[in-house]
């Protein structure tokens, strides 16, 4: 007998030739069934692009009244790049623009309100009421701020 790799194959051999030969008809018939090979058919599921928020709106807004250090433009082009890869069906490069374009919308938005509040409190309380003349303090130049003048 000539060694084998597998030498648990050939006593499973030898099983299966007395099993094929004395086998009732219904397992012939299951063995023709493994070897029959069934039709397939494959459809093909495009995903669903429109869940994907392209910020398109938000990001015009930015760009033409918010544009903080051209962060508004740089939303607007990937809120352009979002539409393409949903028109192109490509889910995960849609997906990471638009939270591209999502990031540089809110920070435009912050930093631009953040800069329009400062403006505000400056026009309301002006820095000058806070800082006195850089000569002026404790040599007693300063003219006096309340003056009555009697008739």
């Amino acid at each position: 007998m000539a060694p084998t790799l597998f030498p648990m194959e050939s006593k499973s051999s030898k099983t299966d030739s007395m099993r094929a030969s004395g086998a009732p008809q219904a397992c012939k018939h299951l063995a023709e069934k493994k070897t029959m090979t069934n039709p397939t058919t494959v459809i093909e599921v495009y995903p669903d692009t429109t869940e994907v928020n392209d910020y398109y709106l938000w990001s015009i807004f930015n760009f033409v009244y918010l544009n903080f250090c051209c962060l508004g433009f740089i939303a607007l082009a990937y809120s352009l790049k979002v539409r393409d890869k949903k028109l192109l069906n490509d889910l995960n490069g849609a997906v990471e623009d638009a939270k591209t374009a999502r990031l540089f919308n809110i920070t435009s938005s912050a930093l631009a309100a953040s800069c329009i509040i400062l403006v505000f409190i400056f026009l309301r309380y002006p820095l000058t009421d806070y800082w006195a003349p850089a000569g002026a303090a404790g040599r007693g130049d300063e003219a006096p701020r309340h003056v009555r003048c009697h008739d």
